[in-house]
């Protein structure tokens, strides 16, 4: 096989923006071949763009056409593991958009059908791909920042306004996303965390609701948690901060690394700090460190999750992102929500069946009323949104 045959299933703005970097020639080893989606119109404007494409009224359709090898899958929140699972039952690889799904249960679920088939499962946590956050987690995973102590993030610049969830019905919905911006915006975020830093015991949450915009979800998040080891991580993000800030900091026992405005800052302690507090005879000492700075270009992380993807269907290429490791970020932030809703720690893994008590009660009970959006998002700015804004 020398390119990957592709169906993508779901052609809204994550779809469209797929198709369109493909067009582009940005993936030299992938075909699509198949396009999928309930709306005739928009399975129309993907027929005009590629013509040579077989098109499908549904998810079904594309996967039982043998049409193609593999599908991306770019469907609502709650509907990425129906899919995924039934693509894996029918012998495709499948690649997924975030989240993994809404809640735990149904991941694992995803995650056991993907390792019975045998398939390539990956995910599209493109940011892993920028080497900003990929020399963060060399430099703690190896050790180099001694043991781990503390991560904070803040990442507040993930600014949207009212017309932004009025564009569609589906927005910022319990029944629709599954969530706000810990299920929109940051699973990219939570899934960073988790590769660089490692996962948490419990989280203690506050996930306030509708603070900056008429809708019932939360747009501004607060997360404690803590490891093992006794390290602690502080989280923090919304979507109605302005301006906003991009800001993760790492301590260990061996220095600490500073990631903002593009840059990786890197203190190197010349001696590990738990042994000068425990020898100095100096009350007042400031320990000694030397001082390290990494740049580099951000790639275009899309086409590169999907070109890696091809090359592991290929060639038989480790992933960047194993779409088991869907898990974890979403883990985070299901414990998130549940600490939120009952005002207590919340342990890691989530206690799946109060979880999803409380998930079926807000899906049940939701009476937000939007009104018409004033304005809407082409496609095309799929790119410049999902990148790293520092």
């Amino acid at each position: 096989m020398d390119k990957l045959k592709l169906g993508i299933i779901g052609m809204g703005n994550m779809g469209s923006g797929h198709l369109g970097y493909y067009l582009n020639g940005e993936c030299p080893r992938v075909e699509i071949t198949a396009f999928a989606d309930t709306d005739p119109e928009k399975l129309k404007r993907a027929s005009e763009k590629l013509p040579s494409a077989a098109v499908y009224d549904s998810a079904e359709g594309l996967i039982n056409s043998g049409k193609a090898d593999a599908v991306l899958i770019a469907v609502p929140h709650y509907d990425h593991p129906t899919v995924a699972i039934k693509a894996f039952e029918h012998g495709l690889h499948v690649l997924t958009e975030k989240p993994a799904g809404v809640y735990t249960r149904q991941v694992r679920e995803m995650n056991d059908a993907a390792k019975r088939s045998g398939k390539c499962f990956g995910i599209m946590f493109n940011q892993r791909t920028n080497p900003i956050f990929a020399r963060a987690r060399e430099i703690v995973r190896g050790g180099q920042l001694g043991d781990t102590k503390r991560l904070v993030w803040i990442v507040t610049n993930w600014y949207r306004t009212q017309a932004y969830y009025d564009s569609g019905s589906w927005r910022a919905t319990w029944n629709g996303e599954g969530g706000g911006v810990l299920l929109n915006q940051a699973p990219h975020n939570l899934d960073l965390w988790q590769w660089i830093f490692g996962m948490p015991k419990r989280v203690r949450a506050f996930c306030t609701v509708g603070k900056y915009h008429n809708i019932g979800v939360e747009d501004d998040v607060t997360i404690y948690g803590e490891y093992e080891n006794g390290a602690t991580a502080t989280f923090i993000t919304t979507t109605g901060e302005a301006p906003g800030s991009n800001r993760l900091e790492i301590s260990g026992t061996k220095g600490k690394l500073v990631l903002e405005d593009g840059k990786l800052k890197w203190w190197k302690l010349k001696e590990d700090e738990r042994t000068i507090c425990a020898e100095c005879k100096n009350g007042f000492v400031q320990p000694e460190c030397e001082y390290e700075e990494f740049t580099a270009s951000e790639p275009d992380g899309h086409p590169e999750i999907l070109n890696n993807f091809a090359d592991c269907i290929l060639d038989g290429t480790e992933l960047i992102a194993p779409g088991e490791e869907g898990l974890n970020s979403l883990s985070i932030s299901n414990a998130a929500y549940l600490s939120s809703w009952t005002d207590e720690w919340a342990e890691i893994p989530v206690a799946e069946d109060i979880f999803e008590k409380n998930l079926a009660w807000l899906c049940h009970n939701e009476k937000i009323t939007k009104k018409p959006p004033l304005i809407s998002e082409p496609a095309e700015k799929l790119t410049e949104r999902w990148r790293v804004h520092w």
